[in-house]
This record gives C-alpha cells, sequence and structure tokens, in this order.
C-alpha cells in the first residue's frame, strides 16, 4: 500500500445510509424516491475524498466571509458559519467527526454537519456557489499544497545529494554508455547528474503551481452566479494569484491536476532510474555501494541475501504514478464542456501519485547520506574495459593527426591490448609508438584514470575541481 500523506487524516468508518428518502438529500427536492442502495454505494465519494477536508473547510470560510462582504448573508449568519466550521474542524482533528456514505460527498457531509451545529445559517453558505466550482477550489488548493510540500522534499534531497557528492568528489568509477565501460568518471560527478535530474522536477512542478493557483470559485454550476459576489476578495483569503477568466473552463478544467500527476511520474522516472543504478551497484558483481541494513530486508530461506528493497520498492511504484496519469489523460478524453461526473474519479490518482512520490523522495532522501561508497571497487571498475582509450585518441589529435585517424589507431591499440589481456596504461611505449609514431613518453601520464578525469577541469566537467565549483555555485544559490 501507499504510503499516507503526513497531513491526511486516519480515514473514518463511513456509516451506512441511514435514511434513503429523498428528503435525506441536500438536492432531493425534486426527487420522488430514494436512491437505489447499488447507486447508492457505485457513486458515493466521501470514502476518498474525505481527505479534502481541509480545504473544503477553508474554501468555505473564505466564500461565506466573501457573502457576507457583500451583503448577501448577514454578520450573524457568517460568523455561526465560521464558528461552526472551525467546530467541525476539531472534531474531525480529533476523530469524532462520523462521515456518511448517505452524503456521498466530503462537501455534502461537512454542510450537513454544519446545519445541525447551527441550524438554518448553515443551509445559507451554499449561496452563489456549485459542488461543481467548489470541489475545482478544493481540489486547487490540495494540488498547490501537495506541491509546497514536495518541493520542500526535492530541496532536502537535493542537499543530501551535494554533501554526498563533495563527499565523492576524488572518488573515480567507470561512466557507462550502453552499460559498457565507457570513460572515468567521479562519483561526486554521478551525484551531481542526479540533482540535476531532480532539479528539473523541481522547477516542473513550481511551473505547475503557477497553473494550479487560479480561484474558479465564483463559477458556480457553468455559468457563473447572478449574485454580486467579490472573487477578488475570495482569491487573496485563500492565497490565489489570480481568478479565472471564465465559468465554463474553471468547473471543467483539470489540466493543473494533469500537470501536477506528469511532474510526478516524471519525479518516478528519475527515482526509478536511480533505483535501477543502485541495485546493480550494490550486487556483489558491482560493489560500489552498499545500503544500509535498515533499508534493506532479508530473505525467508536465504540467510545470506541482503535486499535491497526500498530501490525496488520504488522502481516498481513508478509503475503506478504512471497509470495515475495515464487514468487522468484518458479520464478528460471525452468529457465535453462543462462538468460530468467522471470527475469524480480524479481524486483518487491525485492523491495516489502525490503519496507515492511524497514517500519516495523522503526515503531517498534519509538513505542517501549514509550510502557507504566502495572507493576501491569503483576505481579498479574503471581501470577495465579500457576506458582511457578516448584520451589516447585526444593525445594523438593534440599531437596533430586527425581524429579519425586517431580514432583508428587507438582502435588498434585497443585490440592488441585484448588480445594481451592487458590495459593500454601496460603496453610498453615502443608498443604504442608501433599504432603511432606521433606518441612519446608522455604518452603515460593521459592513460591514468586521475589524468583522465582530471583533464576535463572545465565547466560541467567530471574533475574534481568542477564538482567542488558546481557544488559551491549550487550552495551560493540558495
Amino acid at each position: 500500500m501507499t504510503a499516507a500523506h503526513p497531513s491526511a487524516p486516519a480515514a473514518q468508518p463511513a456509516a451506512a445510509p441511514s435514511a434513503p428518502a429523498s428528503t435525506a438529500k441536500l438536492w432531493g427536492g425534486r426527487f420522488s424516491e430514494g436512491t437505489d442502495a447499488l447507486v447508492e454505494a457505485f457513486s458515493e465519494s466521501v470514502s476518498f475524498d474525505q481527505r479534502l477536508w481541509r480545504q473544503d473547510i477553508a474554501g468555505s470560510t473564505a466564500h461565506a466571509r466573501m457573502l457576507g462582504k457583500v451583503g448577501v448573508l448577514k454578520a450573524d449568519d457568517v460568523e455561526a458559519i465560521v464558528a461552526g466550521l472551525a467546530s467541525i474542524r476539531a472534531e474531525i482533528e480529533a476523530g469524532r467527526f462520523e462521515w456518511q456514505l448517505a452524503l456521498e460527498d466530503v462537501h455534502m457531509n461537512i454542510e450537513s454537519r454544519l446545519t445541525a451545529l447551527i441550524g438554518d445559517a448553515g443551509k445559507r453558505l451554499h449561496t452563489a456557489r456549485s459542488r461543481n466550482d467548489q470541489v475545482a477550489t478544493d481540489i486547487r488548493l490540495y494540488v498547490r499544497d501537495a506541491i509546497d510540500e514536495l518541493v520542500a522534499v526535492i530541496e532536502e534531497l537535493a542537499e543530501a545529494l551535494l554533501d554526498l557528492a563533495e563527499r565523492e568528489a576524488d572518488s573515480i568509477m567507470p561512466g557507462f554508455t550502453h552499460m559498457q565501460v565507457a570513460q572515468p568518471v567521479t562519483f561526486g560527478h554521478h551525484m551531481l547528474a542526479w540533482r540535476e535530474q531532480v532539479l528539473r522536477d523541481r522547477a516542473r512542478l513550481l511551473d505547475a503551481r503557477r497553473r494550479t493557483n487560479v480561484l474558479p470559485l465564483g463559477s458556480a454550476a457553468l455559468a457563473g452566479t447572478v449574485y454580486p459576489i467579490d472573487r477578488p476578495f475570495v482569491a487573496e483569503q485563500l492565497g490565489f494569484d489570480s481568478v479565472s477568466e471564465n465559468s465554463l473552463d474553471a468547473v471543467s478544467d483539470r489540466d493543473f491536476a494533469i500537470e501536477f500527476v506528469a511532474a510526478c511520474a516524471m519525479t518516478m522516472l528519475h527515482l526509478s532510474r536511480w533505483s535501477e543504478e543502485l541495485i546493480l551497484w550494490c550486487t556483489p558483481m558491482f560493489g560500489f555501494v552498499k545500503l544500509p541494513d535498515r533499508y534493506c530486508t532479508g530473505s525467508s530461506i536465504m540467510p545470506q541475501k541482503k535486499n535491497p528493497d526500498v530501490p525496488e520498492l520504488v522502481r516498481g511504484k513508478t509503475g503506478r504514478v504512471v497509470g495515475d496519469l495515464n487514468t487522468l489523460l484518458v479520464l478528460m478524453k471525452g468529457q465535453p464542456l462543462a462538468y460530468n461526473r467522471d470527475n469524480q474519479e480524479d481524486k483518487p490518482p491525485i492523491f495516489d501519485a502525490h503519496d507515492t512520490v511524497s514517500a519516495s523522495l523522503r526515503l531517498f532522501a534519509a538513505m542517501l547520506p549514509s550510502v557507504e561508497v566502495q572507493r576501491a571497487t569503483c576505481r579498479a571498475a574503471a581501470f577495465k574495459g579500457y576506458s582511457t582509450a578516448t584520451d589516447l585518441a585526444d593525445y594523438l589529435v593534440k599531437k596533430g593527426l586527425p581524429f579519425r585517424d586517431a580514432h583508428h589507431a587507438v582502435g588498434s591499440a585497443v585490440g592488441h591490448a585484448v588480445a594481451k589481456g592487458c590495459d593500454l596504461s601496460e603496453l610498453s611505449l615502443e608498443e604504442l609508438r608501433g599504432f603511432s609514431p606521433l606518441i612519446t613518453a608522455d604518452v603515460f601520464e593521459v592513460l591514468t584514470l586521475d589524468g583522465s578525469v582530471n583533464a576535463r577541469n572545465h565547466w560541467g566537467g567530471t574533475a574534481p575541481a568542477q564538482v567542488r565549483a558546481a557544488i559551491a555555485r549550487a550552495r551560493a544559490r540558495r
């Protein structure tokens, strides 16, 4: 199961419908018979959308204050509504609130309880709004809060990567292309590559936040309202940057939710790639890192096993977040304007994506500082696979040989070394000169691992000096 969001209340068991008659519904005036029990169970959403209670109470409080400000509600009614909503907040926080399936959703549950607490004033709260713009507001508030939380965790993770990069700035490991040894890099450089990925995730979330932070409340069902509402006042109360320009679009738009879950899916994609590397690196065949025991598990039958379950689970949970994104895309693809009941199903994938990404980011931020890099093993692995061959080609180019000719000469030298079962650096000067007379004794300076990484001493390069410079720049920007 996905870890619950830290701010989410424990779900309370929903009571069975107590009164199926149409009079029990807040919208039941037009109906002559009660909702079928199968429909009741099939169409309820309070089992999952109760999670929006904080946002719903905040939106209702701001709406009531606005109605009082413009003279639609009397001051006494506003005072009673605000106090009643505060009481409901306290009941939910204390776990005393009774969620009822018969009341369908979080909105009706809270409004029904409010009316029970304060009487007719509670019935006046829904003036000048619809559940359509109410839920659109609640979800935007939720997504905005979720983005702020995830950005904070990403920043914590980015800091952990900086610390690890600094610790391993001089540690040499093989860099790979096609999962074949390519060129030597530093472990610190590799950690900074991870950091670049997660910083793009942060930027995507913040960019999505701008389009999320638009107030739909006041759009009512789809056409707006006849009441003299003050939407900028509500926006200010709730911290929205602006108000929506079109009521039809405002109640039916879920682009912001799709963007949010898309950003979550991209973040999980990155964490999954990291997980794949960690899983490989901690196998005996690689032996590049050791994960802390507290982030691993054992086998029920093989006593020697230490399984990297956290990275494996993150890799696996990535699929469900990609699925959450697909769910939202398919959910919206066939909907005409404006609101449709299909949109009840937008919340589970939003919640699941948020929970999964939050838990995964937190685990990585906590685990990475304790990862033990096996420096000698990493260095020995970098020595394999002729990782300095490109350095030899560059050496010949600097001596005046065209690159393609240098590439051919070094390829021949590698073939000779493979046949001998040795590294390029272990060939004699006479052997190397057999592939190009331009090679002199200084060639051995460029065939070392340290010489290779230190030679890439430019902005963005893998040289330890550049890794430290990148870290310094990153810390200066904080």
